[in-house]
């Protein structure tokens, strides 16, 4: 947990993350006052490198070895050739992964945040990244593109203020036998469910740098890092989708898998 970076459990990322909630709780105490948020480039710097940071070693781990398997049939077609979105990209290393894995398949990582985006392309180069990945800015709600054989959306979907847009969009954006994978942190659907050391971890998370976040942005949902299989299933039914299973899960993390 604290010495090996490759270990799917190697949690020092969120000891980085505390110190920038620290640094961000003066405004959000600010907005709670008035019932705004703070927006997304407005966190303090280190709190966006520790996030990815902290996300990373269970996207190294997890995947290509068990959450792109997880889902009916996307792997065949990764090998073969397809066509991926993964929305809220941020750094992009859960982008970068999945086109190291699948170098027949085209990655385009999208995130409304500039500086985020000009990081994944810091990392893209940096790493030797191949010709089949590339990011761009745009919101999950307008990102280009109608032909996606795969959306992703890891660890993004309760930060945005209008979900529920995003996933119309998603909707629209997907091929005929796409599929929607949502990675969110784990939780259970009811509150004493999560008081346990996960849930904790995620809850003061939520407080300090999620809702403030969605609540800065249009709508202003503010699902938080503890929404639950429920709701959000109930926001992927309101986006268009029919069919809505859990696919795979960790300590951390829900994978859920949608489809038309």
């Amino acid at each position: 947990m604290l010495v090996d970076e490759t270990s799917p459990y190697y949690v020092v990322g969120a000891f980085d993350c505390a110190a920038g909630y620290v640094e961000n709780r003066p405004k959000v105490q600010a907005a709670f006052r008035t019932g705004g948020g703070v927006a997304w480039g407005d966190q303090p710097g280190c709190v966006f490198c520790a996030i990815a940071r902290f996300f990373r070693p269970g996207y190294e781990a997890n995947i290509v070895e068990k959450w792109l398997p997880a889902l009916d049939g996307v792997v065949e077609k990764l090998k073969a050739g397809a066509r991926v979105a993964d929305v809220g990209c941020g750094h992009g290393f859960s982008t970068l992964i999945m086109a190291d894995a699948f170098p027949n398949s085209e990655f385009i990582g999208f995130d409304f945040h500039d500086a985020s985006i000009e990081e994944a392309r810091g990392h893209a180069k940096k790493h030797g990244a191949g010709d089949n990945v590339r990011f761009e800015v745009a919101t999950a709600k307008d990102f280009p593109g109608k032909d996606y054989d795969l959306v992703t959306c890891f660890d993004a979907l309760h930060d945005m203020g209008d979900p529920a847009g995003a996933a119309r969009h998603i909707h629209q954006a997907l091929k005929p036998g796409g599929a929607w994978m949502i990675v969110e942190p784990f939780a259970h659907d009811a509150l004493e469910q999560n008081i346990n050391p996960v849930g904790r971890l995620y809850y003061s998370a939520s407080t300090l740098v999620c809702v403030p976040t969605s609540l800065n942005q249009e709508v202003g949902t503010a699902l938080g890092a503890q929404a639950g299989e429920g709701r959000l299933r109930e926001v992927a039914k309101s986006g268009g989708f029919r069919q809505f299973r859990r696919a795979a899960e960790t300590p951390f993390n829900l994978i859920l898998e949608a489809r038309h």
